[in-house]
């Protein structure tokens, strides 16, 4: 096989997923250094939502609510 061949085959065998903040397709490529997201924008936007605890992992807590309950 030819090169040319070869990239069309590589392309057609391509894993892609949507970006979960804008659910644009993305290719996931090494070259992706965002992925799973499409931009460094949509990155930022997630890693925004889960500092401000807009999302977070269901489950009970592991830790006191205040710092009174942590001296009882």
């Amino acid at each position: 096989m030819n090169n040319k061949a070869d990239k069309v085959i590589s392309r057609a065998s391509l894993k892609t997923v949507n970006c979960p903040n804008c659910q644009q397709e993305v290719e996931w490529t090494e070259e992706n250094s965002y992925r799973p997201f499409c931009s460094k924008r949509c990155k930022l936007i997630d890693f925004g939502d889960w500092a401000s605890e807009r999302n977070s992992i269901a489950g009970d807590q592991n830790y006191p609510d205040s710092d009174d309950e942590r001296d009882q």
